[in-house]
This record gives structure tokens, C-alpha cells and sequence, in this order.
């Protein structure tokens, strides 16, 4: 399958006079055009920072690209100019945002914000823009007589579909979702899981779906990437991460979800908080959670290893099929 987008040892820090908070920790991953890769991990994981980085967006101060290459089409994003980076972002690449309450601009209507995206990267008339922001506006669900609104007079499942219509509005190559779903209830929530999913294959666009909800996973993705610490703890295919869990951090978020079927009393929680990411363990950074963890986790950090086909796992102790 043809490449879209290869990240090869990415490290992002964010720097303060008394700290270094290592957010983002050489981080690798490989995403085929037209695929769908769900990050899934804790808060505080490196999730949005990584998608921030992928955008261009990451706040410099106080944050920084330490290290690696963001390969998109063949070309590192890292090095294009300033003006070539305004040209993929929005065009090329498009994002949306973890919350529409605060991502649109409450002085401007909605349709003209649309219109906005359109008229840089497409170069066309304020008319034309207008008419493709509202064929936006119907596509996303939205009546075109609504263009003239303003953000306060829609709700927060309308609202989350504008941004949609915003990242989709110049037919981008990749989408970046960052938790789409998160502000809206659980109706909605399909709605717009349904919707993002519709539109995806019709244009065959690529997808990188961040969330801490391990069943919108599995709806929507072909890969999965479990992230810990600024880190990718175990990546494959969603059958491969939900059918042969190997890592015991994946294990644990399995763990922590009621299944239906099962009559247990109490779930399994994983024990502890996530390190803080200013001051890292030596070891694996999963280390003082796990109760696989011997001596060696303890002093270093293990390297990533094929344990399958395209199955990649960052753990000395990994679960092999039949463990417990």
C-alpha cells in the first residue's frame, strides 16, 4: 500500500526555567493512504501533542520538535517554510478539534468560517466559496439557511458538525480527529462517529482518530496504536491489539471495561497514576504500574519487537496468546 504519512523518531518537550516536560518520546508510526490508525491511551499520554506536531501547531515557547521527521507524501513537514506549511495545513491536512465550544470564532458565522478555509487553499470568489460552504453545511446535516448563524445558536453536536464541515471543506488527504466525540452524548455521538466514517470512505481519505474509547476504535479503524508516557507501547492491526493483547498496559484498558457478558463484581483497574512527564522513571515508564515488572524493566527501557505480523510491542514481559 502506498505511504501517506511516516513519523520516525519524533520527540517533542515543552520547556519552562525550572522544567522539561518530554511530552512526546521518539515516537514512530506508519499510516497507508485511505487508512483509519486509532491513538488510544490515557490523558497526559502525548496524543494531541502528536497531532500538533503533525499539524505545525505546537506553541513555540514554550514547546519544541527536539528530534525526528514527520514524513507526509514524501516530504518532512519539519523543513518546509512557513508558507509551504500554511499550504498543506487545511488543504492537505485538516484537523479536528477535541472541542467546538471553544474551536469557532463566536464573532463570525459559521458559514463564513467555512467560507474562510475554501477561499485560501482553493482560490476561489467570495460567491463560489458561499455556495461550497453551504453544499458543506447540507453534507454534514446542517440546512444551508443556517450559514448566516453564529456558533451560541447551535448546539454542541451542531457545533462539532461545523468543524467537521471546516476540516473536510478542501478535501484533504488526512484528517487528524482529535476526540470528536468527547462533549456530546451518547446519540450524537454515533451520529457523528457515522458521519465521519460516511465521508472518509467516500473520499478515501486517511485518518488518524484520537480517543480514550477503545470501542469507537474498533468501528472505525484499521490499525490501532496504544500510547503511554509519550510513547507507543504496542501497535497493529485492530484485530491483531484486540485479538492478541500483549502489552500489560493494553491489557489493563481492556481490563477496565465492563463487558456485558462477563458476571464479575469489580473491575480491574490499573493501579497508580501515569508518570509525570518532567520526571520520567529510568526504566520503562510503565514499570511502577505493572505487575509483570522485574528488575530489568526497572533500569532500562526496552526496545520495540515484532511479535507478529506488524505487531509491535514495547515491553521485555510482554503477554504472550493464552495469558492471564
Amino acid at each position: 500500500m502506498e505511504k501517506i504519512l511516516e513519523i520516525k523518531n519524533l520527540k517533542i518537550e515543552y520547556k519552562s526555567n525550572e522544567r522539561t516536560v518530554e511530552a512526546v518520546n521518539n515516537l514512530n508510526l506508519l499510516l497507508n493512504k485511505g487508512e483509519s490508525l486509532g491513538i488510544v491511551g490515557e490523558t497526559g499520554a502525548g496524543k494531541t501533542t502528536t497531532a500538533l506536531g503533525i499539524m505545525g501547531l505546537i506553541p513555540d515557547p514554550p514547546g519544541k520538535i527536539v528530534n525526528g521527521e514527520i514524513i507526509f507524501e514524501g516530504h518532512d513537514i519539519l523543513k518546509l517554510s512557513k508558507n509551504k506549511l500554511r499550504a498543506v495545513r487545511g488543504k492537505k491536512i485538516s484537523m479536528i478539534f477535541q472541542d467546538p465550544m471553544t474551536s469557532l470564532n463566536p464573532v463570525i458565522t459559521v458559514g463564513d468560517q467555512i467560507a474562510e478555509s475554501i477561499r485560501i487553499h482553493e482560490k476561489l470568489s467570495r460567491a463560489d466559496a458561499v455556495l461550497k460552504a453551504k453544499e458543506m453545511l447540507e453534507l454534514v446535516g446542517i440546512p444551508e439557511e443556517r450559514y448566516a448563524e453564529y456558533p451560541h445558536q447551535f448546539s454542541g453536536g451542531m457545533k462539532q458538525r461545523v468543524i467537521i464541515a471546516i476540516a473536510l471543506s478542501c478535501n484533504p488527504e488526512l484528517i487528524l480527529a482529535d476526540e470528536p466525540t468527547t462533549a456530546l452524548d451518547v446519540t450524537i455521538q454515533a451520529q457523528v462517529l457515522d458521519l465521519i466514517l460516511k465521508l472518509k470512505r467516500e473520499k478515501n481519505t486517511s485518518m488518524i482518530l484520537i480517543t480514550h474509547d477503545l470501542g469507537v476504535v474498533v468501528e472505525i479503524c484499521e490499525k490501532v496504536a496504544i500510547m503511554y508516557a509519550g510513547e507507543i507501547v504496542e501497535y497493529g492491526t485492530t484485530e491483531q491489539i484486540y485479538e492478541n493483547t500483549s502489552h500489560p498496559y493494553t491489557r489493563g484498558l481492556f481490563d477496565s471495561i465492563p463487558d456485558i457478558d462477563a458476571k464479575e463484581d469489580r473491575l480491574i483497574p490499573i493501579q497508580g497514576l501515569m508518570p509525570d512527564p518532567a520526571d520520567l522513571p529510568k526504566g520503562c515508564s510503565f514499570e511502577p504500574r505493572c505487575r509483570y515488572s522485574t528488575e530489568k524493566c526497572k533500569e532500562s527501557n526496552p526496545d520495540t519487537q515484532e511479535i507478529g505480523n506488524g505487531h509491535f510491542v514495547k515491553c521485555y514481559n510482554y503477554i504472550k496468546r493464552g495469558e492471564q
